[in-house]
């Protein structure tokens, strides 16, 4: 994390020890590149028969905010309590945008961004 993101945000000393996706706690805190706080957990999406992570899904601050989805190589380190981002707020996917749903016509198969952004948008619209 750059000095400025230390200053700006949680360091990664104030975050505990490493951990696996598995452990992390709905409403751990998740901070951007910068170490500014984005949100918290809302939802770990994972394939959990082959045990792939796939990514989070980050409830916004303020609050209400909003709901967006961070793939996994968006994510920078896992901690006990805190999440840090390889990348800013404005990178993280909306997976209720439908131009990210729809399926290209000459290509029916969706890329593996656009079914992890599927997945998280259908746990978010309760169809999970």
């Amino acid at each position: 994390m750059s000095e400025q993101g230390k200053q700006a945000g949680a360091s990664t000393a104030e975050l505990g020890e490493p951990i696996a996706y598995l452990a992390l706690k709905e409403g751990t805190p998740v901070y951007d590149r910068t170490g500014e706080r984005v949100g918290v957990l809302e939802h770990v999406v994972a394939d959990e028969p082959t045990d792939i992570f796939e990514g989070l899904i980050v409830h916004t601050l303020p609050l209400p905010g909003r709901h967006l989805f961070a793939d996994a190589d968006q994510i920078a380190a896992l901690h006990e309590r805190g999440v840090l981002l390889s990348v800013d707020r404005d990178e993280l996917h909306d997976p209720s945008q439908k131009s990210t749903r729809q399926t290209n016509p000459s290509n029916p198969v969706d890329s593996p961004l656009q079914a992890r952004l599927r997945r998280a948008w259908d746990w978010i619209s309760g169809q999970l």
